[in-house]
Order: C-alpha cells, then sequence, then structure tokens
C-alpha cells in the first residue's frame, strides 16, 4: 500500500501540479492532504478545485481555518507581517464562493489510514491535538507525549471493536514547511515539507523559497514494514510569481522578494 503525503499548499497551483504529474507515475494508492491548500498564494480557487476533482483525505489546516474567519486574524494582527499576511487571506478568502467554503468545512481535524498488519497512519496538520502545535526534530518527546494524548493507543478509537484496534504507528503532520522523519517512542513522525511554500535556510539566517515541491510517499507491506521517503520535484516558479502581480494579490512584490 502506497500513500501519498502532501501539505502547504498554499494557493500555489504550479507547484500542486507538478507534484500531481508525479504522483500520476508513482500509482499511489491513496493521497492525504495535511492542510493549508489555499491561502497565502495567487491561484487559491485553482488549488481547491484541483484537490476537490481527487479522491483524496484533507486534513484543516490553520490556514484554511482562516479562510473560513478571515476578520479574527485581520483583528489579531499586530505587527506589519501579520498585516500583510491577513491581506492576503482576505484577499482570498474574497476569491472564494459558497462551494468552496463548504469544502474547506468538510476538512476534518485529523485522518486515520489503515495500514497492512494492522497498522495505522494518523494525518494532523500541526499535532493529533490543535493545528497551530509545532512538532520539530528538536521538540523534546515530553512535549509530543502531550500533542499526541491518548490518540497513539488502542483506547481511543471510539465503538471500534477490541479486536480491530491498533496503536498508531506513523503520525504525518505538515504545518513547519520543514520536511522531516524521526522518531518519537518508538513510532515515526513524518513531515513532507511544503508543496507550495517551501524553506530553504541559509548560514546568514536568511530564508528562501526554492523552486521545488515537496511531499511524501509512505509505502507499507503485508509484512508490516514501512518506508517513508521524502521527496522534491521543481516546478514553473516563476509562473507563480507571475500570477501573484497578475491576480493583484496584495503585497505581491513583498511577498515575492524572497522567491527568486
Amino acid at each position: 500500500m502506497r500513500i501519498a503525503l502532501i501539505s502547504d499548499i498554499h494557493g500555489n497551483l504550479a507547484a500542486l501540479q507538478a507534484v500531481l504529474r508525479t504522483l500520476d507515475r508513482e500509482q499511489v494508492d491513496r493521497l492525504v492532504c495535511l492542510g493549508d491548500v489555499a491561502a497565502m498564494g495567487p491561484q487559491p480557487r485553482e488549488a481547491l478545485a484541483r484537490l476537490r476533482g481527487l479522491a483524496a483525505a484533507l486534513v484543516m489546516g490553520n490556514a484554511d481555518a482562516e479562510l473560513l474567519d478571515p476578520a479574527a486574524m485581520i483583528a489579531a494582527a499586530q505587527t506589519d507581517d501579520a498585516r500583510r499576511f491577513a491581506d492576503m487571506t482576505q484577499w482570498a478568502a474574497n476569491q472564494l464562493d459558497d462551494a468552496d467554503r463548504a469544502f474547506i468545512a468538510s476538512f476534518q481535524p485529523t485522518v486515520d489510514v489503515p495500514l497492512p498488519n494492522g497498522q495505522r497512519l494518523l494525518c494532523c496538520h500541526g499535532s493529533p491535538r490543535g493545528f497551530d502545535d509545532v512538532i520539530v526534530a528538536a521538540t523534546p518527546d515530553e512535549e509530543i507525549d502531550g500533542m499526541v494524548g491518548n490518540v497513539g493507543n488502542v483506547g481511543n478509537l471510539g465503538n471500534v471493536s477490541v479486536a480491530a484496534r491498533r496503536e498508531v504507528d506513523v503520525i504525518a503532520g505538515g504545518h513547519t514547511h520543514i520536511r522531516m522523519l524521526r522518531a518519537w517512542r518508538g513510532r515515526e513522525i513524518v513531515n513532507p515539507g511544503s508543496v507550495g511554500l517551501a524553506y530553504r535556510f541559509f548560514p546568514d539566517g536568511s530564508v528562501r523559497v526554492p523552486a521545488w515541491a515537496e511531499f511524501a510517499i509512505v509505502a507499507a507491506t503485508d509484512e508490516g514494514t514501512v518506508e517513508i521517503a521524502l521527496r522534491r520535484v521543481p516546478y514553473d516558479q516563476e509562473a507563480t510569481v507571475r500570477a501573484m502581480h497578475e491576480r493583484g494579490m496584495p503585497h505581491a512584490a513583498w511577498w515575492s522578494e524572497d522567491w527568486r
């Protein structure tokens, strides 16, 4: 069984299309999007429409929730950068129609994927506790304990029969835009990185948005082995930057400065 994990598309249609073309060749069995589909990019409706046409499971991200209530983000903005982000989110929200909003509202807090041999993949955005949580390579195990809570044990599957209950073997989340694979309490935590807004860090402390899109593939066998591959593919970044300006996206010049 092969599951593709994508996350943090952020309205970047060119990057999403590049990933989906690659996944067509990979012949995956299931696609899970870990959230943040439309906001902060020039093609919010197009990104939503592309996902709506797929048989994908969708997790609610913080930026998805903000699209449904941009006024709260505007009210909370205290810095110049935060106000710019709020402006871009309000602009994206204004592009959406009722069907788009209903689609976003259907996204789930978590998605539970059964794997062969009785294993489980639990998909979230920040953590199983909430989409604003941050898990990185250096996050102490004890902090992750609080974010995961009881979802990793057999007693958290409600009315599922005792015989069918299994512990979580892999937790997948996004949010940080930094791809990661780490161990936690005998399990694996994977972050596929970002489709539309990947980060590249430099020694001087600067951050750039590279011209590649990130995703992951989880391959699970009937024998119980699980392999996780972190992947990158190039895309036409200039097309995305042009779209920022052509679509009248607020603060396009400022936002695109780090995209070269």
